[in-house]
């Protein structure tokens, strides 16, 4: 085999993998099931009504 082989069969792969992976995330983040755990997470990071807070200035150790 020749380096010119080898790199084309390398290059074949790693496009054909990329590819499956890129499917196989936009298939679970499109799946009918997972949609009330997105919306539940989409929920809390946008939330505003929290308990606790954080103050502009204040990080988790508390004020300077």
């Amino acid at each position: 085999m020749s380096y010119e082989t080898v790199a084309s069969i390398s290059q074949v792969t790693s496009l054909l993998l990329f590819i499956g992976m890129f499917v196989a995330v936009l298939a679970y983040a499109l799946w009918p099931s997972n949609g009330a755990r997105f919306e539940a997470a989409q929920r809390s990071a946008l939330d505003l009504d929290r308990k606790n807070p954080a103050q502009p200035g204040q990080g988790e150790r508390g004020p300077r």
